[in-house]
């Protein structure tokens, strides 16, 4: 439509307008870039969390999770292109004169562009954060008390769009999201965010309800991406455009793709799911060391660093369907780790050394 074409074209002219002026921020914007990586959710923000407080910890699985299956289906029925491409494609650019875009090597995703997942991810995991770190100081009852909770209430949300803001402009500045798709995505996330803040159920959920939630994010998915197929509609209409447009082919990953993302987020949920509902989850996170301060920081240095090993499990990539499985069995593992093997031996740990001592 006209309206749109106009919408992409002014965001090409802020892209390079950043492309242009912010040049000496590059590396700032792309590491901003990594920090709204929703993949930065499971493997630095939860263990930390989980093991201050595991409330919070299990709900920022929830919101991530359920988040970004949010931001596939906004995907496939917005079908928003991404800038790198769509300036290749475009037609309201006389004599085939269309701007050009720098890119880089985390330019090149292949889902669709709108919401920003990045954008989205990044909104909902801190907006969860940032409120469950107020909620400590709200209790706070004298006069001094809740001034001191004004002034840091002011603070963490400066904080939180400091960070959004920055996410955003990175996205945009790589030239991977218009403006519009990023903005979009910070207010989908704190909906979504917000929506948790009101479902004490995810607590105290079974590892049937968590099984049961699974299948019903991955058929509800398959079903939908399945019956737009059969009338000639193909959701994954944005992979060749990026491997065409894509100044280095090296830059296209499989894990970018939309059905990796929600193969990855499934095998998160499972995880986590499984963890909580184990046996060394309740030995060791609700025994006598869960109150220990020792206790939580071993978890909590254990768990970062484990989960760090993970980085280096390469998935093979030559036949898709193998790396769906392996991707959802590695997300897994994570939560997993984090909510009960860890735990469980560092609490066998002290026990051990206790006995020693006695």
């Amino acid at each position: 439509s006209i309206k749109m074409d106009l919408l992409h074209s002014n965001g090409v002219l802020i892209i390079q307008h950043l492309q242009r002026d912010y040049r000496a921020y590059q590396d700032f914007l792309n590491f901003m870039s990594h920090v709204g990586d929703p993949r930065n959710i499971f493997s630095i923000y939860f263990p930390l969390w989980f093991q201050l407080n595991q409330v919070v910890g299990t709900k920022m699985i929830w919101v991530a999770v359920i988040g970004d299956w949010f931001n596939l289906i906004f995907k496939w029925i917005l079908f928003g292109h991404r800038p790198y491409w769509w300036v290749q494609e475009t037609m309201i650019y006389p004599n085939q004169s269309s701007p050009c875009l720098e890119q880089f090597p985390i330019t090149c995703e292949t889902g669709p562009g709108s919401p920003s997942g990045h954008a989205m991810g990044s909104s909902c995991v801190w907006y969860v954060m940032i409120t469950a770190a107020l909620s400590y100081t709200v209790r706070w009852k004298d006069k001094s008390a809740v001034t001191l909770h004004r002034l840091t209430w002011s603070f963490l949300w400066s904080i939180f769009w400091i960070i959004q803001i920055s996410v955003c402009i990175s996205r945009v500045f790589i030239a991977t999201h218009f403006p519009h798709q990023v903005v979009l995505g910070v207010f989908a996330g704190i909906l979504v965010a917000e929506a948790f803040e009101h479902t004490p159920a995810i607590q105290t959920a079974s590892l049937r309800m968590y099984i049961k939630t699974n299948l019903f994010l991955f058929i509800f998915a398959l079903g939908f991406y399945l019956s737009l197929k059969l009338i000639d509609i193909d959701l994954l209409w944005s992979v060749p455009k990026a491997k065409k447009w894509c100044a280095n082919p090296d830059w296209i990953n499989i894990d970018t793709t939309p059905f990796a993302g929600l193969v990855r987020n499934l095998g998160a949920l499972f995880g986590l799911g499984l963890g909580i509902n184990s046996e060394m989850f309740i030995t060791s996170c609700k025994g006598k060391n869960s109150c220990k301060i020792s206790f939580r920081i071993l978890c909590v240095a254990a768990s970062l660093a484990t989960l760090q090993l993970y980085n280096f499990v390469k998935i093979p990539t030559h036949t898709e369907y193998l790396f769906y499985i392996l991707s959802f069995c590695k997300s897994a593992a994570m939560p997993l780790t984090v909510v009960a093997l860890v735990p469980y031996c560092v609490h066998s740990l002290m026990r051990t050394t206790e006995k020693k001592l006695n």
